[in-house]
C-alpha cells in the first residue's frame, strides 16, 4: 500500500471514532493563540491530568512548547463556526463572534461547554505531533443545557438525545469462556 493511500485509510478508518470538538488555548506575548483539537482525552486521575496531540508544523505547538498554561474549550454543538475558525479554514472576512475571558492556567472560551485550565506537565514526541500533558488546575462547566459539538467521519455531527433503544441483539450463543480480570491493584 502507498503511503498516500495509507494515510488516507487512516484517516477514514480513526474517523469512525466519534470524538469532541476543542479549542487548545494559550497566551504568548501578550496574546492569544487557538488551534482546533479532537485529540484530546483524559489521562491520569492522581494527578489528574489530560493530553492533547499537536502537529509540530502548528504555531501552538512551538508557543506550548514555551508556555507554562494553557486551556482546553470544549465547543457546543452551534459553535461549529469556531471550530472553522481556529482549524485555520475559515473563508470569511470577519471571524465568527468569540471572546475569551482571564482564567487561571489561560484564557477561555466564552460560552463553551466546559473548559480546563492546565499547566503544562510535559511535552512529548509522537511522530508528527507533540503530545501535550497538562495538569488539570482548574474546571468550567457551561450553562445547560449542554450539547457539545462532535466530530465523526470528516463530518460534525451532534448527539440526538431523543428516543433511546438499547444496543442490539446480535444473537451470540452463550459459550463458557475464560475471563482474566485485571483488579488494577497489587494485592
Amino acid at each position: 500500500m502507498s503511503k498516500e493511500a495509507s494515510e488516507t485509510l487512516f484517516r477514514e478508518v480513526i474517523g469512525l471514532f466519534a470524538t469532541g470538538v476543542t479549542v487548545i488555548a494559550a497566551e504568548s506575548e501578550g496574546e492569544i493563540h487557538g488551534m482546533t483539537a479532537n485529540a484530546v482525552a483524559s489521562l491520569s486521575l492522581e494527578p489528574t491530568l489530560v493530553l492533547a496531540c499537536v502537529n509540530k508544523r502548528a504555531l501552538l505547538g512551538d508557543i506550548l512548547s514555551r508556555a507554562k498554561a494553557f486551556s482546553i474549550n470544549i465547543l457546543r454543538e452551534d459553535q461549529k463556526a469556531l471550530s472553522t475558525y481556529f482549524a485555520g479554514a475559515w473563508s470569511e472576512k470577519t471571524p465568527p463572534p468569540f471572546r475569551f475571558v482571564p482564567w487561571e492556567g489561560g484564557p477561555r472560551l466564552e460560552g463553551c461547554a466546559a473548559a480546563l485550565s492546565c499547566r503544562v506537565w510535559d511535552l512529548i514526541e509522537g511522530g508528527d505531533h507533540w503530545i501535550v500533558i497538562g495538569l488539570v488546575l482548574s474546571l468550567h462547566r457551561g450553562i445547560d443545557p449542554i450539547r457539545p459539538l462532535l466530530f465523526y467521519g470528516s463530518e460534525y455531527r451532534r448527539i440526538d438525545t431523543g428516543e433511546r433503544s438499547p444496543a442490539p441483539d446480535l444473537g451470540w450463543v452463550a459459550k463458557p469462556i475464560q475471563v482474566f480480570y485485571d483488579p488494577w491493584q497489587k494485592d
